[in-house]
Formats: C-alpha cells, structure tokens, sequence
C-alpha cells in the first residue's frame, strides 16, 4: 500500500483541520422521487449568508462498494474511492422542462468558520431507491441542524408545489413522476344537473374559497368526495374540472398499477397542501373483501389508515371515482372520517343531453329537422356516447362530400346511431356506457303501443 494518503481522506482533512475520523455523521434518506425537490434545497442552503463550499465528484473503485464519509475518513477503506466527475441525473419537470440534478458528490462546505461536508449518493442497486445525505460536523449539533435544515427545504421546494402529477409504479415496484397539464374544462362544458354540480363543488371549491375562516372557525378542512355512476358520466371529467378550478393547489393523480404508490402520494399532499389527491377507480382496490386479492386488501387498509391518519387542519381533498358503487367496501364508503360526500354523476338527462349535443357539435354545421327525436331516442346514453355520435356522424358527413364544412344533417345522425346501437353490438353499447332501456313504441295505423 503506497504512503500517499487517498485523495478524498486528504480533502476532509484539510477541510477540518484534522484527523476526520472521529466526527460525528448525521444520516438521513430521501425517497429517489424528491431528486429534483431535494436538489432545490441544496441549491438554497449552499446560497445562504457566509455560506462557500467546493464540489466533489467521488468515484467508487469497487462496484460493490457505496461512498461513505466513515468509509472515507480511514485510510484503509478510503482507498477504494477517489476524486472523480460530478455525477447528474437528468429529471423532469412540469411543463416539459428538464433539471440536472447532482446525484454523487461530497460538499465541503464552510458556514462563515464552521466546517461541515455533506456526502450525497445514491445506491447503484435498482431495489434500493432512496438518496442518501450524510453530514459531518465537529460538532453532533451543527450535523443535526443542517441536516434538519436540509428536509425542510426539500418539503418547502418547488418541483412539485401546485403542480398536477401521478406517481407511476413499474414491474419492479419502483416509483417515479409523471408532471400532467390539467385541461382546462368551463363550467359550461361540465355538463351536469345544475343541483348535483352545485352540491359537488360546495364540498370542494367552495372549501377551498373559504378555508381560512372555516380553519379560524375550528371547522376542519381534510374532506373526502366519492362521485360514482355508470361508465362514461363524466366523473374524471368532474376531477379534472374540480382540480382546474382550484389553482395553487397539488394535484396528485393515482390511477391503476400506481395505486401501490398510495403511501407516497398522501406523504406528499401532506407536505404540499393544499392538495388534492384524485383515486380514479377505486373499486380497484375497494371492493368487497370476499373479491379482493391479498394485494388489493392490503392497498385498501393502507388508504384508510392515510386517509385517517392526516390531521384534520389540512386543506387536503379526496376525490374518489367508481364505476360500481354497490361493490365498494362498506368501510371506505360510509365510515365517518373517510367519506363525507357521496355524489351519483348520473346518466344525462333529456336537458343534458341536449346541451350535450350542443357542446359536441361544435365545429359542424348542424342542420338537424327533428332534433327532439334524437334527444328522446338517446334515452339512458352516456355523456361519452353522445361524443362519439357526433363524431360518427361528422364521418359520415364527410364521406358525402370533400368540402372542409362538414354539414351534419338527420340521415348522419341515423346513420350514426345504427352503427352505435345495431352495428356495433353489445359490447360497443358498454363501451360508450349505454345502459339498458326500454324498447321505442313500435307505431302502426291504429297508434303507437
């Protein structure tokens, strides 16, 4: 072994003034989720007053071996490292933007005359997704208090605040960050009965309007919605309406397989609130037992306990869909604490279904001799049915003729509505949520029966 001291243990001794092998080191991890958000508070605490710091690239010269400072404060495991590049991971950001965010580095940092160094690292094993942050200091209380400074910037950063993401689980169970842009839907375009869209957003937007005087008042602000109906209704549409209007708060969107990141999801809106955090299907994970997987039970279990376990002054919605209320576990729909609304997003009435066709049919020129017949003849559709006519009806359209205007008259509508209900056959009726209806009245010479 050469006498040269490794490069590393010779920085940390320079920096301290000393022998570093006898400070303490205060370690914590983070998620590899807060990157970018822990990136920020790097970038804020090394930009405080009297604060000056090197970076350090370090390089592992064994595959197997993780940088630690203790590791690199002996001469015996110090050698296995060295001064290397600085490492980044490239992760995105909300509207299609990228960071750059260091992922293996040592600080050494001064804080006027006070020495500290912070190692940052990452493991190289897939299973293992958390960051590592140590920090040495002379003294245990200087190590503790950055390191706490250190998780409270990263819960204060701005990566995620007031941004729509989803957490996205892989076959590996890892968890990483979709950033979504909410579309931005009119309470015009919502098309529901006027009652049933007031009661929906008293229990939100109305809570989010007030929620200063409501807290002042002891009212408690955490809430939970479950708006169900047949498929197609509009409840995700609902959602995303409800989030749009309330801007500055975090949306965190759990969806399929990410319902394993129902954990991390509610960790997160506590720190972010206000939030919302919107649990499309939830039946998923919220069926009768007597129907779940071992799996699924366990998810369910671990959203009530989130859904319980948050303090009651946080400003955070539960927006819960389900296509199939009957079949949700009586605990999530009617226990106190969890659920406070219970909402039906119902099939369009004759009034919806008409301001429906109106709102699709934008764009075309209808011209429509019996449109009443078609409202009566649409009975028990779904709002999502009513998009697809119109649209099967502008193909018709535009198979007549090559002019751009696309003229929409009563056979494409007929045409359309056979393709739908005749053609299409049962399972294209599911798809676009019709539901079973009567029978039309078959009309004779004598009258209609």
């Amino acid at each position: 072994m050469t006498d040269v001291a490794p490069v590393l243990l010779t920085r940390l001794t320079n920096h301290f003034g000393g022998d570093p092998v006898r400070l303490p080191v205060v370690t914590q991890q983070f998620p590899k989720l807060e990157r970018a958000n822990l990136h920020y508070a790097f970038e804020m605490l090394l930009a405080g007053p009297g604060i000056r710091h090197e970076l350090i690239g370090v390089l592992s010269l064994e595959h197997y071996g993780e940088a630690t400072l203790a590791r690199l404060s002996r001469p015996r495991s110090a050698v296995h490292f060295d001064e290397g590049p600085v490492e980044y991971a490239d992760v995105p950001l909300p509207e299609d933007q990228r960071l750059a965010c260091i992922r293996n580095a040592l600080y050494l940092v001064h804080d006027g005359e006070t020495p500290w160094a912070i190692l940052l690292s990452e493991s190289r094993h897939s299973w293992q997704q958390a960051i590592d942050i140590e920090v040495m200091a002379a003294d245990r209380e200087v190590a503790e208090a950055v390191s706490r400074k250190i998780t409270r910037l990263t819960h204060q950063s701005k990566a995620f605040r007031g941004h729509a993401l989803s957490i996205v689980q892989d076959c590996q169970g890892s968890l990483s960050i979709q950033f979504h842009k909410l579309p931005k839907i009119s309470r015009a375009e919502l098309i529901l009965p006027e009652p049933i869209l007031t009661r929906v957003e008293r229990h939100t937007t109305s809570f989010n309007r007030h929620a200063d005087r409501l807290l002042a008042a002891r009212r408690h602000l955490k809430r939970g919605i479950l708006l169900y109906g047949p498929p197609g209704t509009g409840k995700t549409l609902t959602a995303m309406f409800l989030a749009a209007q309330m801007p500055g708060r975090t949306v965190v969107i759990l969806t399929g397989s990410a319902m394993g990141g129902i954990e991390t999801a509610c960790r997160m809106a506590k720190a972010l609130a206000p939030a919302t955090v919107i649990l499309e299907d939830v039946d998923l994970i919220g069926t009768e037992r007597h129907h779940q997987s071992i799996g699924a039970n366990a998810l369910l279990f671990e959203l009530l306990n989130e859904m319980d376990g948050l303090e009651d002054d946080k400003d955070i919605i539960f927006l819960l869909t389900t296509n199939r209320p009957g079949e949700l576990e009586p605990a999530l729909a009617s226990r106190p604490g969890r659920i406070d609304q219970a909402i039906e997003i119902p099939l369009p009435d004759a009034d919806c279904r008409r301001r429906l066709i109106d709102l699709y049919g934008r764009g075309l020129n209808l011209e429509i001799d019996d449109l009443e017949s078609y409202i009566l003849r649409t009975e028990g559709v779904s709002g999502s049915f009513i998009k697809e006519f119109l649209r099967k009806a502008a193909m018709f359209a535009a198979e007549e003729t090559d002019a751009m205007e696309l003229v929409i008259r009563d056979k494409h509508l007929d045409d359309a509505l056979s393709e739908l209900l005749v053609a299409g056959g049962p399972l294209t009726q599911s798809l676009l949520g019709v539901v079973a209806r009567p029978a039309p009245p078959v009309c004779e010479s004598g009258g209609c029966k």
